[in-house]
This record gives C-alpha cells, sequence and structure tokens, in this order.
C-alpha cells in the first residue's frame, strides 16, 4: 500500500489530481461539518447505559410526564426570613410561570421552607427533543422574572434545567475555542520544530481538511445512521484529528527530509519516503483506529459513540497526510524547509544530535538505566491510590461556581436535601400499593414526600424525595436500599429510576466498560505489534512499557487533581479515556522506534540499530508527543472538570511517553535484550555485529 500511495502522491500528473480530490471532497463536507452541532445529543438518555434499570425508567416514565421535561427549581432566599411581601412576589413569579408556552404541568409553589428562610418553587418546562440547548434561554427567562423587584432576596435557579442551563453555558463555543486553541499551540510548536517560516503551513492546512471532512461524515452518520455525538466526542475529535494527524506529518516529513539528502529528484525522495515510513504511519493509524474501535462494545452510550466517532477521525487524518500532504510538499519544492533546506548529498544532521548523543550515554549503562526508570515511573503510579473515579457531583463538575449549584447548596440548607431531584418509581399497577409502602419505607426517602401512585396502560408512577443530597454517597445508597425493597414486593415488576439513579448507573457501567475494554485494547494492540515486528517478546515488552507508562501518567494526575487544583473527585470514565488514548496513540511512538530499530537491524545488529533509531528518531517523536500533549492539554483549558482532567492527563502521559518511556525506557531494553527483542523472528537468531559505537561513526548511519 505504501508504494502504491508513493506512486499516487509523487507522479507527474496525479499529485496535481489528489490535491484537486482532496479540494472537492473538503468543498462538499464543509458545510455538512457546520451542522455537526446541530445533531449532537446532549441529553441525559443519550449517555445512559441502553440496558441500565434508570433507562427503563426512562422509558416508561414516558406515559407520563414527556421525556422531554426538564423541571427547573427556583430558590428564593433571604437571611433574616422571606417577609410577607417576599413571598407574594414569589406567588405573583409562579403565575408569571404559569403562563410559559413551555410548560409541561402546573408550576408548583412557592413552598416556604420551615425555617422562613426560602421558599421554592417548580417550573416544569418541556423544551423539546434537544432541551439540553433550550435550557439557558428558559433558565435566563425565569431569572429575569424573579429578579426583577427582589430586593434583598437572592435568587438561584437549579435542578435539572439549571443544570442543563449552566452545562450548555459551559459548552457554548466549545467546538471554536477548541479549534482556536488547537491550531494556535500546532503553529507554535511546528514553528519551534521546523524553524521555517512556511513549513508549518502544509501540516496544518492538511489537519485543517481532515478535520472538515471527518465533521461532514460524522455529521450524516448522525443525522442518518443514528450514531450517537455529544460535545465531549465533538471536542475530543478536534483534539484528536488535528494531534494524530501531525504526529504522521512529523514522522513522514522528518523522513522525507532525510531522503532529499540522498536523491536529487524530491518526486524519488518521497516516493522513498513514504516506502519507509508509509507502513509505520499506517500501523499507527491502524492501532488508534482500532483502539477507538473496541469502544463499542462499551455499555454507556457516551463511551460507545465515542469510538466511531474518534475512529473516523483518525481515518480521515491518515488518508490525508498519505495523500494530500506527500502531493503538496513535492509540488512546492524544497524553498518550503528554508531556512534549512536539506541539500542533495549533505550530512544527516540525526546522527550528530542530541538523541545521537543520548543513546550512546544509554548504551554505556543500559541495564541500570531501564531499572532506575522504571522504577520512577513506578513510583509514580503509587498516586492511584489517591484517585477517587467515582463520579463527580454537580459542584465538582464545574471548575467554578455557576448558579444552579448555589442553588442547590441553597436548597440543601432549608428544604430536604433531594429536593428538585426526586426519586421515581415504576411498577405494575395491581401492585402499587405495596410498592408505595416499600418506597417509602425506605430509609433515605422521605416518606411525606412520596406521592400516590397513577396508574396509566397497567403502570402505577409515583416518586419520593431523598433526604440527602441528590448526587452523594448517601442518595446513591438509598437508592440501592429503595431497588432492594421494591424489587422484593411479589409480581410488581417494579423499577427504581430519576436522576440520582441515572448517574449510579452511569458510574457503575463506566466500571463495567473499563473492566473489559482495556484487556481487548491490550490484545489488540499486541497483535498488532507482533504482525508489525513479527516477534512475540518485543511486543509483550513494549505493551508492559504502555501499561507501565499509563500507571505513572494517572497517578501523578490524581495527585494534582487532589492537591494542586483542588478537585474533589474524577469522572468515572477517566481512567478508560486515559487509558484508551495513552495506549493508542502511545504504541504510535513505539511503532515509530521500533520499525526504524527492525529496519536498522538487518544491517547492523539490533543494539546498534537500537542508538540509530533513537538518533533517526528521538527528534521527530519529541515533536510529535509535543504536539498531541499540546493539542490535549487545550482540553484542560476548559470550565468543566471532567475535561480538564482528560486534557491533563493525557498530555502528561504523552510527554511521559515521548521524553522517557519510548526515548529512555525502550531505548535501555533493547541495549540490555539485544536481538532477542525478535523472538522467535529470524533476526533473534543473527548475530550482534559487535559493540555499539557512536552513531556517527558509521559511513552509512541512518540509511
Amino acid at each position: 500500500m505504501a508504494r502504491a500511495l508513493g506512486r499516487i502522491g509523487t507522479g507527474k500528473w496525479s499529485r496535481f489530481a489528489v490535491v484537486l480530490f482532496w479540494l472537492v471532497v473538503v468543498a462538499a463536507a464543509g458545510p455538512l461539518a457546520g451542522k455537526l452541532t446541530g445533531v449532537e445529543k446532549n441529553e441525559a438518555k443519550s449517555w445512559l447505559p441502553g440496558s441500565a434499570e434508570s433507562t427503563q425508567v426512562l422509558a416508561a416514565e414516558s406515559r407520563f410526564t414527556s421525556p422531554n421535561t426538564l423541571p427547573a427549581v427556583l430558590v428564593y432566599t433571604r437571611p433574616g426570613g422571606l417577609t410577607r411581601p417576599d413571598l407574594a412576589k414569589a406567588a405573583a413569579d409562579a403565575r408569571a410561570f404559569g403562563r410559559f408556552g413551555s410548560l409541561d404541568g402546573k408550576v408548583v409553589g412557592p413552598v416556604p421552607s420551615r425555617d422562613g428562610q426560602a421558599a421554592q418553587t417548580v417550573i416544569p418546562l418541556n423544551l423539546g427533543s434537544n432541551g439540553w440547548s433550550k435550557a439557558g434561554t428558559e433558565v435566563d427567562r425565569i431569572r429575569a422574572i424573579a429578579t426583577t423587584g427582589a430586593a434583598g432576596m437572592t435568587v438561584h435557579v437549579t435542578g435539572p434545567a439549571g443544570s442543563a442551563a449552566d452545562s450548555s453555558k459551559a459548552f457554548a463555543g466549545i467546538d471554536s475555542t477548541l479549534l482556536y486553541a488547537t491550531v494556535g499551540v500546532v503553529v507554535v510548536i511546528l514553528l519551534f520544530t521546523y524553524r521555517s517560516p512556511m513549513l508549518w503551513v502544509l501540516p496544518v492546512v492538511s489537519a485543517g481538511v481532515a478535520l472538515a471532512v471527518a465533521q461532514g461524515v460524522i455529521y450524516l452518520l448522525a443525522r442518518y445512521a443514528h450514531l450517537t455525538v455529544n460535545a465531549q466526542s465533538a471536542g475530543i475529535l478536534t483534539v484528536l484529528v488535528f494531534g494524530a494527524g501531525t504526529d504522521y506529518a512529523l514522522l513522514l516529513i522528518a523522513r522525507y527530509r532525510e531522503e532529499l539528502r540522498r536523491h536529487e529528484q524530491r518526486r524519488e525522495a518521497m516516493a522513498v519516503a513514504l516506502h519507509r515510513a508509509g507502513p509505520a504511519i499506517l500501523a499507527s493509524g491502524s492501532t488508534v483506529m482500532l483502539g477507538m474501535l473496541c469502544l463499542l462494545v462499551a455499555e454507556t452510550n457516551s463511551t460507545r459513540g465515542l469510538g466511531p466517532v474518534a475512529a473516523i477521525g483518525v481515518f480521515v487524518a491518515l488518508a490525508v497526510m498519505l495523500t494530500l500532504l506527500p502531493a503538496l510538499l513535492v509540488i512546492v519544492g524544497r524553498w518550503v524547509f528554508w531556512p534549512a533546506r536539506p541539500r542533495y548529498g549533505s550530512d544527516e544532521p540525526t546522527s550528530r544530535g542530541l538523541w545521537a548523543r543520548t543513546g550512546a550515554r544509554i548504551a554505556r549503562r543500559p541495564r541500570r538505566t531501564w531499572v532506575i526508570t522504571a522504577l520512577v515511573l513506578a513510583a509514580l503510579s503509587v498516586g492511584l491510590v489517591t484517585l477517587d473515579a467515582t463520579g463527580l457531583t454537580n459542584a465538582q463538575s464545574f471548575r467554578g461556581h455557576p448558579d444552579s449549584v448555589a442553588g442547590e447548596q441553597a436548597l440543601a440548607a432549608h428544604f430536604p436535601a433531594g429536593a428538585g431531584s426526586p426519586v421515581v418509581v415504576v411498577a405494575n399497577s395491581t401492585r402499587a400499593a405495596a410498592v408505595r409502602a416499600a418506597f417509602a419505607g425506605t430509609p433515605g426517602i422521605d416518606a411525606a414526600t412520596v406521592t400516590p401512585p397513577i396508574s396509566r396502560g397497567g403502570i402505577a408512577y409515583l416518586r419520593g424525595t431523598l433526604t440527602s443530597a441528590p448526587d452523594s454517597q448517601a442518595a446513591y445508597d438509598t437508592v440501592d436500599r429503595a431497588r432492594a425493597r421494591v424489587h422484593a414486593v411479589p409480581g410488581a415488576h417494579a423499577q427504581v429510576g430519576g436522576n440520582t439513579a441515572v448517574n449510579l448507573d452511569v458510574q457503575r457501567a463506566a466500571v463495567r466498560d473499563r473492566n473489559l475494554i482495556i484487556p481487548i485494547v491490550l490484545a489488540v494492540v499486541f497483535v498488532i505489534l507482533a504482525l508489525l515486528l513479527r516477534a512475540v517478546l518485543g511486543p509483550l515488552i513494549l505493551i508492559g512499557t504502555v501499561v507501565l507508562s499509563f500507571a505513572a501518567a494517572l497517578g501523578a494526575s490524581a495527585l494534582v487533581f487532589r492537591y494542586v487544583f483542588g478537585f474533589g473527585g474524577a469522572d468515572a470514565s477517566l481512567p478508560l479515556f486515559v487509558f484508551v488514548f495513552l495506549v493508542a496513540l502511545g504504541i504510535d511512538y513505539n511503532i515509530f522506534l521500533m520499525t526504524r530499530v527492525r529496519e536498522e537491524s538487518a544491517r547492523v545488529g539490533t543494539r546498534r540499530a537500537a542508538v540509530v533509531g533513537l538518533a533517526a528518531t528521538g527528534g521527530v517523536i519529541t515533536s510529535a508527543g509535543l504536539v498531541l500533549a499540546g493539542t490535549f492539554a487545550v482540553l484542560a483549558t476548559l470550565p468543566l472538570t471532567a475535561f480538564a482532567e482528560i486534557g491533563f492527563a493525557v498530555a502528561l502521559g504523552v510527554l511521559l511517553d515521548t521524553i522517557v518511556v519510548r526515548s529512555i525506557l525502550v531505548t535501555a531494553l533493547n541495549l540490555d535484550i539485544g536481538r532477542r527483542i525478535w523472538w522467535p523472528g529470524r533476526l533473534s537468531r543473527e548475530p550482534e555485529a559487535g559493540p555499539v559505537e557512536p552513531v556517527g561513526s558509521s559511513s552509512r548511519t541512518l540509511g
């Protein structure tokens, strides 16, 4: 395939045809890419595990209330106590809310608190099928009415609608923010890497084409094939396409620049570069795609949807970087590298560079080097004991103090803590009375708030209020107790749902997904490495370094989250997402390095090849790691804790991968193990070429 790509991208006329082809594709995909936000599904049910009990309750609940209903809970407080005019004002507001055209039922309240310092009004808003994106407008409307003439009172809007409004505002403009920030990071790093005022343009333009095409394809699949896309997967798509795509560009350009010193004709140089680097790039991209597609076995809808979204992005980026970028490079010529133009016949600078010297130093004591490096990484892994990946409360989800969080705290201070987020029970209507008695008797449920059952179509529906905060561990324990009690009612077929049950089911599905998907990803990566390197021992060792790198990155990140950023916890999906990204993307650098080491081993022996391979690829791997880390670090700038955690942990992990694991640990292992790294392949039986010499001592070190 690499040879075929070389002929297509470097032909006298075909290179222009390739550019024209991508211009047509991006012209068609561009308008579709702009519509992607309109098909995102950010409401709770799009994140839920399909088989979870809370998901089944949502389906049954639609008989009694619209699935598009998001209650807004309006809280009025006054430290000295609400006055009679305050309550009159709240009652007038409730009448104004009752005239909203978006209501699904009656406005309830204002209901004064027992301490007389607060009152709450519940407004059931039916916001349509994409209510998450509309919540902000309606909540602002409620807040404007409530705050007008409310002198001395503090007003907050919380509940599901308030949380949705704050979330939608946090996501507002996320696509453009991530795009601009990511492009800025990539441009700066490429300018630093190439020290050329022009060369950076080609990878960035190619990555932009890849992103537009990928977004257009994903829009079509979301619109017509029911692919689940949300703000999280759309945001990750942007950084993944730019990060991974630029990585592939860096590897290709590095090999092309190398071949330009050996070939006078740039078309011939690109053909050789694609022939040599193409298999590694294809293997790397395939590993990432297959790793992402492993997410399809996830139970959680949002995780399962991320798999194909990410895989499509990487596939398009791979196709663009192996066709469009080579064509552009050949068309523009050597001048694009100015001022450091690679002249035909000139020496290869990497033979005398930093990584050549680093390899020589590692070669003096390889065993001591890898043992010490592994111990340091293991020490960082100890931080995992501080990681609390059991989910984030509503307050912990935001990097700040939005109004829904303030309102939630006000509710907890003056009302039963679960007010505004009831636990819902559905059951066989013939057993409604028994189910109600079991539910009302559950410790942690305020018995006085349990509603009389409403029956329709043989299904009974009732609700009750938690005595603890709805996103606390005590509330989750109450849901488990409620389920145990109502499940025990004979013939009731009762199920427990509501927002607290939803969060609990998402957490448990995340644990299940993590335990299932991590072994699958490791198996997929092992098979690809074994086929590529034609060995068994080497791939096992490389996977061990990847797992150690992941543990170190997540352990160090957990310490930073707790003691530097002050995060209260971690999203339940964090370990899985960080693992998949670090293993799938981190294995890229293993492939970049080890394919070059294998290429050189047949000529100079494995130990010598380890130093040559590091000298040839150390610079480009480091640059690629900086690009990928920089793009993921952009996620850490967003006002949402889950994004910040993913961005920081992946960025840190990528830096560890490129600077420590790939360049030092793997090189030291190659030098210590020698030809046995290729066991049971042919190279494992080849004799070593003698002692390791400095890279620059050979007349042809980087061929």
